[in-house]
C-alpha cells in the first residue's frame, strides 16, 4: 500500500482553505481545488475520497484554528475592558486575513448539523458573566449579555463578510478597505466605551 504524502495532503487543505476563506469561493468543487493546487483531482481523491470529507477536514481545522487564536483571550485573567481590546483585535486581524471564515463555518455547522461542545459553552457562559459584571459596574450599557455578544461579533464580522460588496458600493479598492477595516478595531471599542 503506497503511502500518502503528508506535505500534499497539507497543500491540498491549504489551498481549499485559502480558496474558503480568504477568496469566499464556498461552493468550490474539488476540480477547482485540485487545479488551484497545481494537482490532478484523482490524486485530490486519493488523498481525501470525497469531497465532503475534504470540506469536513478543512471546517474541523478551521474551528480548531479559530479556537487557538480566540480561546486564549477568553480564558486571560484581563480586566474586562482590556480583554474586551484585545478580542477586537485578535478577532479582526483574523477576519482580515481570512474573511470567509466565519461564513464557511456557520455554513458547514449548518449543513452537518453539528453540536457545540460543553467546554465552547463553558467558555461562552464564563463570559457571559464577565459582560454582566462590566454591566453591573456601570461601565458599559446593561441589555441581556447575550445581546451584548451578538452585537460584538456582528460588528466585527459583518463588514469582513461583505467586503466585495461595501468595496464595490463604497467605491474603495482593497488597501483603502483594509485601513476602514484596522480602523474600525478602535471604532468598536470606542463605541462600547466613550
Amino acid at each position: 500500500m503506497a503511502v500518502k504524502d503528508k506535505g500534499t495532503e497539507q497543500l491540498i487543505k491549504d489551498t481549499a482553505k485559502r480558496i474558503f476563506f480568504s477568496e469566499g469561493k464556498l461552493h468550490a468543487t474539488t476540480q477547482d481545488i485540485a487545479d488551484a493546487a497545481g494537482v490532478n483531482r484523482t490524486l485530490l481523491n486519493y488523498y481525501f475520497r470525497s469531497r465532503d470529507i475534504l470540506f469536513e477536514q478543512v471546517a474541523t481545522e478551521a474551528r480548531q484554528e479559530m479556537s487557538a487564536v480566540l480561546d486564549p483571550v477568553f480564558e486571560a485573567e484581563l480586566e474586562f475592558k482590556e480583554k474586551l481590546e484585545k478580542l477586537i483585535t485578535v478577532f479582526m486581524d483574523q477576519a482580515m486575513k481570512f474573511p470567509y471564515r466565519e461564513m464557511y463555518v456557520v455554513t458547514e455547522f449548518n449543513r452537518t448539523s453539528r453540536v457545540i461542545p460543553e467546554e465552547k459553552k463553558t467558555i461562552v457562559k464564563r463570559f457571559l458573566k464577565e459582560i454582566s459584571a462590566e454591566m453591573d459596574k456601570g461601565k458599559i450599557r446593561k441589555m441581556d449579555p447575550k445581546q451584548f455578544c451578538i452585537n460584538l461579533f456582528a460588528l466585527m464580522a459583518y463588514p469582513l463578510i461583505t467586503t466585495c460588496l461595501n468595496k464595490s458600493l463604497y467605491n474603495v479598492n482593497d488597501a483603502e478597505y483594509l485601513k476602514l477595516m484596522k480602523d474600525r478595531k478602535k471604532l468598536i471599542f470606542e463605541m462600547i466605551y466613550q
